[in-house]
């Protein structure tokens, strides 16, 4: 399926007005890949042999008869090397729920060179979700080519990049950073606290209120798992809007950033209101 945007502007211009955040290195190791127009696929537009593009095709083919769960990935109908992903947060971690949106967009030396990729649910670049998934969009992944470790092989492919992405968001983030891997419980819940309030405000609440521009197809499947969730939205800002007006002290995005579930729980509301008034009236 080839991707359209919501107001019907093709995506890969909409693509070119995102901000492009300075790299900053947080904790661990430095990356290979610090500048933006390193790893960044806005702004990419380079043309792909055939040999290229039918990769792609064929892969994301595969994707749609084979599809991963919380995971669906269309092509862009302007740029047909560019890919919108979204990956739904996982059950049982932090994420749980939560809307990512990843573009993806593959060089003229696919596959053997990984894809450029860049995650889009950052809160305007102000949210980091987890050690490798930086505010800018920048994806750390050594598959990609932006951290250490196992290095990309032709044998892999648009699924493998997704399938990293989602294993990132696991029941303990906290312990994805280098030196961190036998941080206690304690930090891990209270990192774990930061990012599901996060992923309600940034992944769940400004994502289903339209704020980034993202494929029709895409924004439907956000609609269908909304419903299907939204009983455990709102459980969850009821259990703790306690902690309203109580800091999140987030060890790898230092700010002035306060819980606040109430407010949550009333956009979460709204948006459920404004999708049964609409499902009411087709």
């Amino acid at each position: 399926a080839m991707a359209s945007s919501d107001d019907g502007q093709p995506l890969a211009k909409q693509a070119k007005k995102a901000a492009h955040l300075p790299f900053k290195h947080g904790p661990g190791p430095a990356s290979s890949y610090s500048r933006a127009e390193d790893w960044s696929p806005n702004g990419y537009t380079s043309p792909l042999p055939p040999t290229c593009l039918s990769r792609v095709t064929r892969e994301l083919l595969d994707l749609v008869t084979n599809p991963l769960p919380g995971i669906a990935a269309v092509q862009d109908e302007d740029d047909l090397g560019r890919v919108h992903a979204l990956l739904i947060g996982p059950s049982g971690t932090p994420y749980q729920g939560g809307f990512f949106y990843l573009v993806l967009r593959v060089t003229e030396q696919y596959p053997m060179q990984p894809p450029k990729a860049q995650l889009m649910t950052t809160g305007s670049g102000q949210v980091r979700f987890n050690p490798n998934l930086y505010k800018n969009g920048k994806v750390c992944l050594s598959i990609l080519g932006t951290w250490v470790g196992p290095c990309w092989t032709p044998a892999m492919g648009l699924r493998s990049v997704l399938l990293s992405v989602q294993s990132l968001m696991n029941e303990k983030p906290y312990r994805n950073e280098p030196g961190f891997a036998s941080a206690s419980v304690k930090k891990c819940d209270e990192y774990n606290d930061i990012v599901q309030h996060e992923t309600l405000r940034v992944a769940v609440c400004e994502m289903m209120e339209g704020r980034v521009p993202m494929p029709q197809l895409l924004r439907q499947e956000m609609r269908n798992a909304f419903g299907q969730h939204y009983q455990y939205y709102t459980d969850l800002c009821r259990r703790h809007i306690n902690r309203d007006g109580k800091p999140m002290r987030d060890p790898f995005n230092p700010g002035q950033a306060k819980f606040s579930y109430g407010s949550v729980l009333k956009r979460l509301e709204s948006v459920n209101q404004q999708l049964s008034a609409g499902a009411g009236s087709s």
